[in-house]
């Protein structure tokens, strides 16, 4: 059992406003023994918790060791490494023997200027890629919290607007900025005829590994929302969404008949004149038996359709 003062401390520590590099990983009974021997130069008296400040200061508060820190994933433990090995030595050669305040200010400032200098080498990461997604390889080791942080973005993507042309093929890419997990599944669902992103209004349709979902003849059954949902060990990433608007061949087959009909007026409404005509002649005028043969062709092919 330790001493009463010495478990003030111990629960100080544990109970502490925000933790630290130094508290994520340093045994609180290492730091204990650490500062057993820390004497007040002013009072020549021994005082834990005045060491413990000191810690706190150095290591805890100090921005430059809390950025050092912020490695990628997978490097904690090289943190912890680092910093055990700053701290372990200085714990084996202080347990049970006095040294002045003056000596622990150096020492430990030391320390932390070793801690910064190693760790700021660490492999650092690219960040997160908005605008969705669960972005494990994104995320920063955080010595506030002991833990990674996440991304934090939504799951679910914005709607992408697709368009395609009646009888053509649509093609959708359930693709992502970021790095995926070799072990992923692919889900396709479809929300028919509406716009959405409630996922109650889907149903599902395929599922695999195939991240390219082909409408090889797009027709009007085929217009609504679609979405991409990929899994890793049954834990989703993220949800992408395609709102498939299809255009009827009949209307685009008219539209391009008006174009041609526009075409041969002149302002005003007047049919092109021929060479040598009044305005209203029809049957002298080039330029408009072209446009009336080929309206009657695309009416001929869109009739055969």
């Amino acid at each position: 059992m330790c001493k009463s003062a010495l478990c003030l401390v111990c629960v100080s520590l544990l109970l502490g406003p925000s933790l630290s590099c130094y508290q994520c990983f340093v045994e609180v009974q290492d730091s204990l023994r650490l500062c057993w021997g820390h004497i007040l130069s002013e009072h020549n008296v021994r005082n834990v918790d005045s060491c413990f400040r000191k810690l706190d200061r150095i290591f805890n508060n100090h921005e430059r060791v809390i950025e050092a820190g912020r490695v990628g994933k997978g490097y904690d433990k090289q943190l912890k490494e680092l910093l055990d090995g700053e701290i372990l030595p200085m714990v084996g050669e202080f347990d049970k023997k006095r040294n002045n305040d003056t000596v622990y200010e150096e020492r430990l400032q030391t320390a932390a200027d070793n801690f910064i200098a190693a760790a700021s080498k660490l492999p650092r990461v690219s960040g997160c890629l908005p605008p969705c997604g669960f972005q494990s390889a994104g995320a920063v080791y955080n010595c506030i919290t002991c833990q990674y942080d996440s991304c934090e973005l939504p799951l679910d993507c914005p709607v992408k607007e697709v368009t395609a042309m009646e009888n053509s093929r649509s093609q959708m890419w359930c693709e992502v900025p970021f790095h995926l997990p070799g072990n992923i599944e692919v889900i396709w669902r479809f929300a028919e005829e509406v716009k959405t992103q409630q996922v109650d209004q889907f149903k599902e349709v395929t599922a695999g590994l195939d991240t390219l979902y082909s409408i090889p003849s797009s027709s009007l059954q085929h217009v609504g929302t679609y979405q991409c949902e990929i899994y890793s060990v049954q834990r989703s990433i993220v949800r992408l969404y395609f709102y498939l608007t299809v255009t009827p061949q009949v209307v685009a087959g008219h539209t391009e008949l008006q174009e041609i009909f526009d075409l041969s007026l002149l302002p005003g409404g007047r049919f092109l004149p021929a060479p040598a005509g009044p305005p209203h002649s029809l049957t002298t005028s080039p330029l408009l038996l072209t446009a009336c043969l080929t309206a009657l062709l695309l009416l001929l092919f869109l009739s055969m359709g």
